[in-house]
Order: C-alpha cells, then sequence, then structure tokens
C-alpha cells in the first residue's frame, strides 16, 4: 500500500458511519449473540484457538455478521479476503483462489474468504466454491439474512457449521448506544452528547434488535441537535423519536404499559375478538416489540385457550412463528395479524390446560419414588425382559376392532383419575364423543 492509498483507507475509516466506525476488534469488544461466542462455546474456542473451519452466519441484519467476521480477520493466523456478493463477479473469486492457492503452496498458510450476503450468489458461484472449500484451499465464511438452508446449496451447508444470530436485546443495544456516546476515538464522544434513560429505552425497543438502526439514530441526533446552555448535547426522547423516524408510542417494554397491553392482546384472543386482538398487536409492533416474543404469545394461547376445540389453531400459530423467523419486519405483521384473528376466531377450551395441571399435580403428590409404570407397559425389548415381568400381558391395540382395547395404562394408585375433560365444544366435541364411545370417558359429561 503506497502513501495515497493509505491516506485514502485513513479517510474512508474517519468518514464512516458511526455503526461501522465502532465495529468491534476483539471478541472481548463484541456485544450478545453470547449463546455461540461465550467463553468455553465452540466458536470462541475456534477463534480463540485459530481453527475454523467453513461457518454460515445467519440472521436479520444488524445482529453482528459482518463484525464477527471482522474480529476473525483481526484474530487469524490465515490470510484474510472479504467480497461482497452483491457486486463480486467470477473473476474476483478466480482472483482469491488463485491467491490463496500461492499462499497455502508457498508459505502453508490458509485462506479465510468472508462472503457478505452469500445468499446473492446463484447457484453456479456458490458452486464455484465448493471444490476448493472441500479440499482446504479456502475456509469460507459466509453472512446472510436468508435461511441458509433455502438459499445457499446443500454441498456448501453440509461443509459448513451454521451458527444462527438473533436479534440483540435491549440490554445489548443500551450498552452500544453508551460506548457510542462516550468513546472518543470511534464513537461520539469527543462531542459531549448525552442521552436521557427514556430517549435510550425507545431506541433500544424501536430499533427491533437491530444495533445498525440505534447507531445510526444516535449519530443522527448527536449531529443535528443543537447544544443546551450547559453546553452538552441532549438527546431527548423526542430527538430520539425524530431521527428514528417513528412516532413515541406509550409503551415501555419493562413497564406497566407493556405487561398491560401484551396481557390485553391475550385476553381479547381467548375472549374471541378479533379486532382488539389485532389493535393491540398493532400497537406492539408500532412501539417496535420483537415480532418473536409476539409469535411465541399467540403460540401459548393457541395451546392455552384453544387447545383441542381447534387443533388446527397451534398449526397456524407454529407456521406463523416459523414464518415472521424467516421474513421479519414488516411483512411480518401480516403473518401475525392472520395468525392472531384465527386463534380470536376459534373455538376456545383450555381442557388440555388444565388436563396437564392436574397431572403435574398428581406427579407432584407422588412424592420423590413417583408412582409405578404397570409392568405390562414396561420396556420388553431387551434379553431377560421377560423374566423380570416386563411386557407380559401387554395388548397390542392395532389388533383389536376400531384399534383399541381396553387395558390399565395408568399407574395402579391413579386407576380411574381423570386428567383430561374434553369440553363438547368445537372438535372436542368430537374427541368426547369417540371416548365415550370407547368406553373410555365413562362419567363424563
Amino acid at each position: 500500500m503506497d502513501l495515497f492509498e493509505y491516506m485514502s483507507e485513513q479517510h474512508k475509516e474517519k468518514d464512516a458511519p458511526l455503526a461501522s466506525r465502532l465495529r468491534p476488534s476483539t471478541l472481548e469488544e463484541v456485544v450478545g449473540q453470547q449463546h455461540i461466542i461465550g467463553k468455553d462455546k465452540l466458536l470462541y474456542r475456534a477463534i480463540r484457538a485459530d481453527k475454523l473451519s467453513s461457518i454460515l452466519f445467519y440472521g436479520p441484519p444488524g445482529t453482528g455478521k459482518t463484525t464477527l467476521a471482522k474480529v476473525i480477520a483481526n484474530t487469524t493466523s490465515a490470510a484474510f479476503h472479504q467480497i461482497n456478493a452483491t457486486v463480486a463477479s467470477k473473476k474476483d473469486m478466480e482472483t482469491v483462489v488463485e491467491e490463496a492457492k500461492q499462499t497455502l503452496g508457498m508459505y502453508g498458510q490458509k485462506t479465510i474468504l468472508f462472503i457478505d450476503e452469500i445468499h446473492r450468489f446463484n447457484k453456479g458461484q456458490q458452486d464455484y466454491l465448493l471444490p476448493f472449500v472441500e479440499d482446504g484451499t479456502l475456509i469460507l465464511i459466509g453472512a446472510t439474512t436468508e435461511n441458509p438452508y433455502f438459499e445457499v446449496n446443500q454441498a456448501l451447508i453440509s461443509r459448513s457449521i451454521i451458527f444462527e444470530l438473533y436479534p440483540l436485546e435491549a440490554e445489548d443495544i443500551k450498552k452500544l448506544i453508551d460506548r457510542a456516546l462516550c468513546d472518543t476515538g470511534k464513537g461520539m464522544g469527543a462531542y459531549g452528547a448525552v442521552i436521557d434513560e427514556d430517549a435510550k429505552d425507545f431506541l433500544a425497543e424501536i430499533s427491533g434488535g437491530d444495533a445498525r438502526m440505534a447507531l445510526n439514530a444516535i449519530e443522527l441526533g448527536v449531529l443535528t441537535t443543537d447544544r443546551s446552555e450547559d453546553g452538552k448535547i441532549h438527546l431527548t426522547l423526542q430527538v430520539a423519536g425524530q431521527c428514528i423516524q417513528k412516532k413515541v408510542v406509550r409503551y415501555d417494554k419493562t413497564g406497566d404499559n407493556h405487561y398491560d397491553t401484551i396481557s390485553a392482546f391475550i385476553k381479547s384472543m381467548r375472549g374471541s375478538d378479533p379486532d382488539a386482538a389485532v389493535y393491540y398487536l398493532a400497537k406492539m409492533l408500532y412501539a417496535g416489540e420483537s415480532v418473536t416474543f409476539i409469535a411465541r404469545r399467540i403460540m401459548i394461547c393457541a395451546a392455552e385457550d384453544v387447545g383441542n376445540a381447534d387443533p388446527n389453531a397451534l398449526v397456524v400459530a407454529v407456521s406463523a412463528a416459523n414464518a415472521v423467523h424467516q421474513i421479519g419486519m414488516p411483512e411480518a405483521r401480516i403473518i401475525l395479524s392472520q395468525a392472531a384473528i384465527y386463534v380470536a376466531c376459534a373455538p376456545k377450551s383450555n381442557a388440555s390446560y388444565l388436563a396437564v395441571d392436574r397431572a403435574m399435580q398428581a406427579v407432584k403428590d407422588s412424592g420423590a419414588k413417583g408412582y409405578e409404570v404397570p409392568p405390562h407397559l414396561q420396556d420388553a425389548h431387551y434379553k431377560g425382559a421377560s423374566k423380570l415381568g416386563r411386557g407380559i400381558g401387554y395388548l397390542y391395540a392395532h389388533d383389536y376392532p376400531e384399534h383399541y382395547v381396553k387395558q390399565q395404562y395408568l399407574p395402579a394408585a391413579l386407576t380411574g383419575t381423570r386428567f383430561y375433560e374434553p369440553t363438547q365444544i368445537g372438535y372436542e366435541k368430537k374427541i368426547q364423543e369417540y371416548l365415550r364411545r370407547i368406553g373410555q370417558n365413562e362419567g363424563i359429561d
């Protein structure tokens, strides 16, 4: 690198956005993602030992995929190359491969190739990399916001370890905001800016786990806000709302209003009011509530409050949660709306919820030893089981009419106990009719 190139790089780094300047250079500086980079986790140990194999980072924008690649670049003894799949050509890859071969042959040094947005490569471009990943010429690090099982060749996936990154927690975002405002080298510390707690809370929530979004708002706020009489730049809730281009909604994820809203959302679904349910959903989405948190609540409501009155409600809720995970906002709002409205409009039964609680209480009441499994139900798939009386007398249900035969399934001490009492609502009415027909629900109305 000559003097002009060096000066160009220096100016580029100085003028880079705050989110780029603040990127960590060591593992210790990384915020969040402790499920993969916590001490003794696989990726942590691999980076520390400089023993990386090909990996794929998968997660939403702003969660640290490029950051982790940069940390690896700063810590590895291997040669490191980076390309972006949106602009890279096959010739760019050929150049990297040729250099990697020379580096490996002449110095015995491995080469890491980081491909940002690898899902943008077509099948042919991905296929080109395969033999060089397979023979060790390249160690591939791919970053993608899309599910790699859909967007990356199976051959590459089978030769890589997939690490999923999650949206950062609000507390992680707050740490980054504090770092951005205090760091005088890479951050905005020299400006003497301070942020109100409610503004920090708001940015941490509204960013939806995207560190880049929060830091961009901080940078814009600092650069466009006049100093107060005390000589400081004050980032208030109003400033934060303007910089992130969303109105502030009264919604505190750790306060009463948060719990009131999610409570109203659940109770509206339970109470079969789709209009109220979708209103509270919209309020949470607008305020930046985690879409995965909302999806979890819909799944719980589908099981707890709808249950077997409409078993398809849980199918819809789980499918929605998976879709939301893959798609993200803003389209996730449509999926969550569909699921919440379905659950709200479904017939209701909490019989399954009550059944497991009754069973849990029975287990608790049985003491440390518990109730014995009837001998004829015990495992008989090992030599000598019959000598112990295991499995003797078991009746195979499929050998009998309607694939049912009456026999003792509960422990003897619980004979005749009813945990599940289906209602006369929705599909549970059919369940009750079936159980009554086979004599399994005698005495139950």
